[in-house]
């Protein structure tokens, strides 16, 4: 738990950098940039990072919890993602999963960056905070958005692999609906392929009862 722990300090850091950033009209986003290598001279901790399938600890680790959101928000907005990597691992089961798999996006610094460009005529400002429960953000744009999104993934499937393991696969796609509620779109975003770090079985019940 103290690796849980030390991943709130680590957010806590990281939305302090963020937090307030302005993306004008042609700018770009870039996560590694605007918080830099994190650092034990920073302040950033040893969180639990995701490394060839395995788990182990790291400086900073957690940070793809605040990339994840950010990410899924600007999924929702009319920005533009020039640069994400997606999970190579899918980590947990389903269980209260409330996004699709395969929405967040990872970070590796400084090799794996997220980055958002603003291709509109609007300006917009990111708000990032880190709640007593849950890490919280938005997007806030200088002009009412035109359109609104939803996420929706297609071809879902699990394979069993040859050397025993699972994996997953799915592909996302953004719906745009205009101000009437019409949908008038739908975009392709991404393809997702991940190895999956627990069986997608229940295992088969063998005891029987008696009368």
């Amino acid at each position: 738990m103290q690796y849980q722990y030390n991943k709130i300090t680590n957010l806590r850091l990281a939305a302090d950098r963020l937090d307030g950033t302005v993306l004008r009209p042609g700018e770009t986003f870039s996560y590694w940039r605007l918080l830099g290598r994190p650092t034990r001279r920073k302040g950033y901790l040893d969180g639990i990072i995701l490394y060839c399938g395995t788990f182990r600890p790291g400086v900073g680790g957690g940070l793809c919890q605040m990339s994840n959101l950010i990410f899924w928000m600007t999924l929702h907005t009319p920005l533009t993602v020039t640069e994400r990597y997606r999970h190579s691992y899918d980590v947990f089961p389903d269980s209260n999963r409330t996004q699709p798999f395969g929405s967040g996006a990872t970070c590796v610094y400084p090799y794996r960056d997220l980055m958002i460009r603003n291709d509109t005529q609007t300006t917009f400002r990111l708000h990032i905070r880190v709640g007593d429960k849950e890490l919280q953000g938005e997007w806030k744009a200088d002009q009412r958005p035109e359109y609104t999104y939803r996420i929706v993934e297609k071809e879902h499937c699990m394979k069993s692999e040859f050397w025993g393991g699972y994996s997953r696969h799915n592909k996302l796609y953004r719906e745009v609906y205009d101000s009437e509620g019409r949908c008038v779109d739908v975009q392709y975003i991404t393809r997702n392929d991940a190895l999956m770090m627990y069986s997608p079985f229940l295992p088969e019940n063998t005891q029987t009862c008696e009368k």
